[in-house]
């Protein structure tokens, strides 16, 4: 089975660099080209079903990359809950005594208020061999899920081939990884990453 993990286009929190995790916010104009132009070249992918964040700008961005396809929407696919953090920028936070906290610990310290990264990487991760197991079940063999950066960090991190760390699998907006997973399953094999897909800013 081949799965596309895809991040979402830009929304304007993206421009200013903010945390955005369970804020709703649509895609800007910027997003809605990257995303029209991921489509165009995923056009001809053979992708059979879309999963979905339950976020509005996963949700935009399926319906733009892969028009027409139903979307099963996946509430456990959502960004990590930033908490205090919660969209604020650096500038915002850099006096914040939490936030240094945070930085010097490289991302482990849970947010204030919000979510742990190992809390949010089971959830994740969890979701994510929960649709697996449907797509088998169902015979799928192409998939797509239009997620989040942080969604795409969590299950690599975990059954991504080869392994590596959390940050390791950062990606831009309409960006991603195509992968196979084996047919010993999710977790005897992993995802080995078949293709790399980075952003192609149409401007």
């Amino acid at each position: 089975m081949n799965i596309y993990l895809l991040r979402h286009g830009m929304t304007q929190g993206n421009l200013e660099r903010r945390y955005i995790g369970r804020t709703d916010e649509p895609l800007c104009e910027q997003g809605r080209l990257l995303a029209q132009g991921l489509g165009v070249r995923l056009g001809k992918s053979g992708v059979q079903e879309v999963w979905t964040s339950s976020l509005l700008r996963c949700r935009e961005t399926a319906s733009l990359v892969f028009p027409g396809q139903n979307q099963r929407v996946e509430n456990d696919f959502r960004e990590c809950d930033f908490g205090e953090f919660e969209y604020k920028n650096y500038e915002e936070l850099k006096e914040n005594p939490r936030y240094q906290r945070w930085l010097s610990s490289g991302g482990a310290l849970p947010f204030p208020g919000g979510e742990s990264r190992e809390d949010f990487c089971v959830r994740c991760r969890r979701a994510f061999s929960r649709a697996v197991e449907t797509l088998q079940t169902r015979g799928i063999e192409r998939a797509a899920f239009v997620v989040h950066g942080g969604t795409i960090m969590a299950i690599l991190s975990g059954f991504g081939q080869p392994r590596q760390d959390y940050y390791h699998w950062q990606v831009e907006n309409c960006g991603g990884y195509l992968v196979e997973l084996g047919r010993g399953g999710l977790v005897a094999e992993g995802c080995r990453i078949v293709e790399k897909i980075g952003e192609e800013r149409p401007w």
